[in-house]
């Protein structure tokens, strides 16, 4: 029986590689997307071309009934869900003397309190049955922090905090809790920064000397939900070409 494997945000450059690559695994993959975006059906289709089949949610990760009723269709339309990867995110950059408090709450709800609103529907129930992976999307900013980031950043290293504290209750549960904070990586979000930019300011801070790839943040996931990845726990696996080292 193939395992149920959930993501949040999973329309976006980094979510549908994470999406494609557990396709490929064998797992049931369920993409969410925001109630708003009515181009979840194109994703769909064009996916389907390329021989997956998904399935989509509509889900508020902000909101906890939202995730609540989003986990009880997929459980019922698809199966309990197995794999929990906490991917959605958003950026509302400003410094700190011009950020406003709307721009710290967005940012905050749609990145940290979504880990707790989808995490809570699904992790007791992973103990029950004695084997669950949830894997929390952080971000280097989130390790070294980040000029006009503060609530990116601040929201990225609480998902760590978090890791940490539900590995440890989880543990002997057969569930596993980790994060990965990936640097700069060629999605289209970052491929819309202009190229001199990009040149001149961001590709020199990596030793590799390239962004990196969406498959292999994907397949960083991939380990982390796999059987071999059963001793990883609490963790906090950074994949950045060298840009930041802990």
């Amino acid at each position: 029986m193939s395992r149920v494997a959930v993501v949040t945000g999973g329309m976006g450059g980094l979510g549908e590689a994470i999406c494609m690559k557990l396709g490929k695994m064998g797992y049931k993959v369920v993409a969410t997307y925001s109630p708003g975006n009515t181009k979840h059906n194109e994703w769909l289709a064009e996916m389907k071309k390329q021989g997956y089949e998904f399935r989509a949610e509509p889900v508020d990760v902000t909101n906890f009934e939202s995730c609540q009723q989003a986990i009880a269709q997929i459980a019922k339309d698809v199966g309990p869900v197995d794999v929990l990867v906490n991917n959605a995110g958003i950026t509302r950059d400003t410094t700190f003397r011009k950020m406003d408090q709307e721009a710290w709450h967005a940012v905050i709800n749609t990145n940290l309190d979504s880990v707790f609103n989808m995490t809570k529907p699904v992790i007791d129930a992973m103990a029950e049955r004695g084997w669950g992976r949830i894997i929390n999307v952080s971000s280097v900013n989130g390790q070294k922090g980040a000029f006009g980031q503060t609530n990116y950043s601040a929201a990225k290293a609480g998902m760590h905090g978090f890791t940490k504290a539900a590995a440890l209750e989880y543990a002997k549960k057969g569930v596993t809790v980790n994060t990965i904070s990936p640097g700069y990586i060629g999605t289209k979000m970052v491929m819309a920064i202009p190229k001199e930019v990009l040149d001149s300011k961001i590709i020199p801070q990596i030793p590799v000397g390239r962004l990196g790839k969406p498959e292999e943040v994907a397949g960083l996931v991939a380990y982390l939900c796999s059987e071999e990845a059963a001793f990883v726990t609490g963790a906090n696996i950074a994949i950045n070409g060298g840009q930041h080292m802990q």
